[in-house]
């Protein structure tokens, strides 16, 4: 299968390109810069040019393909509202090339709370419209349906291994500069994770049995305490792990501050049922504990 990915430089991109390499795929990344191009072609991918903004280039790239992944998003969460935007166009000018083809569309999505608070969040829980972030990758891929584009959905957790922790990576660099490592109150808020490997291989398995409007979660462990998360980031950073009261979370964390009291834990059962996905990598602590062991 010839599959066009966007975002195939980035951190999960480049593992989900490799598993489609490895699999007997044929890739395409998507590159704006000349050392993402190189990137792809030593692993094999070729390189489509361009960026998330250029349309035209996300419709040629789409032309030419069997499936198509959307893995690219603006991470610059000084701009979030406008990278929102910049995403909700570009989902929709791959769309568009897809419609009536029966070709897959896999977009890239995050975790939506449960119907009620202790709950997992599972695949049938739907964004709810009061939902805070300005994100609309999956409200805008499943709209897609009426214009008769093949379209499903991989809802991420935290994404790690060593090097990168999703948004915890964001809150090792904060204690770092602050040089504790914090987590609100009792820390019993939890988040989901997956191993970086088990989540490029879902990413094939949702290609290979592709189901039009699907809604997948990749989620290995369903919900890690945030007073555990530091902990173990004060283990690996030689620092303690203080508690900090809700008023402080917006002064230490700053716009991170937005993502740490929200308890989401998920579930993937009805994932793993449907595409056999058995998640096998290191968990999110043990990768913590050795992000300085590089």
């Amino acid at each position: 299968m010839n599959i066009f990915v966007t975002g195939a430089t980035g951190f999960i991109g480049t593992h989900v390109a490799k598993e489609m390499f490895n699999a007997g795929h044929k890739v395409i990344g998507l590159a704006r810069s000349d050392a993402g191009a190189r990137r792809l072609t030593d692993i094999g991918v070729n390189v489509h040019r361009g960026s998330l903004e250029d349309l035209d280039c996300l419709r040629s790239g789409a032309a030419d393909a069997d499936a198509v992944i959307h893995l690219g998003f603006v991470h610059d969460f000084s701009k979030f509202q406008e990278n929102c935007e910049i995403d909700r166009q570009a989902i929709e000018a791959l769309g568009s090339v897809l419609a009536g083809t029966g070709r897959p569309l896999i977009i890239t999505s995050g975790l939506v709370p449960a119907e009620a608070p202790g709950q997992l969040s599972t695949e049938a829980n739907i964004v709810p419209p009061d939902f805070p972030t300005p994100r609309v990758s999956e409200q805008t891929a499943l709209a897609l349906q009426a214009k008769k584009v093949s379209s499903a959905v991989v809802r991420l957790p935290q994404v790690h291994n060593t090097i990168k922790q999703g948004l915890v990576t964001y809150a090792i660099e904060i204690a770092r500069e602050k040089r504790i490592s914090a987590y609100v109150g009792d820390g019993q808020s939890r988040w989901a994770a997956a191993h970086v490997t088990d989540v490029a291989r879902l990413y094939r398995l949702a290609i290979e049995k592709h189901k039009s409007g699907a809604i997948y979660h990749a989620v290995a462990e369903e919900g890690i305490r945030m007073r555990d998360i530091a902990e173990a980031i004060g283990r690996s950073l030689g620092m303690s792990a203080v508690s900090i009261s809700p008023e402080e979370v917006r002064e230490h964390f700053g716009w991170l501050g937005m993502f740490v009291e929200r308890d989401l834990p998920a579930s993937s059962a009805i994932t793993r049922e449907k595409l056999g996905w058995i998640p096998t990598g290191p968990g999110l602590i043990a990768d913590i504990e050795r992000i300085n062991a590089q």
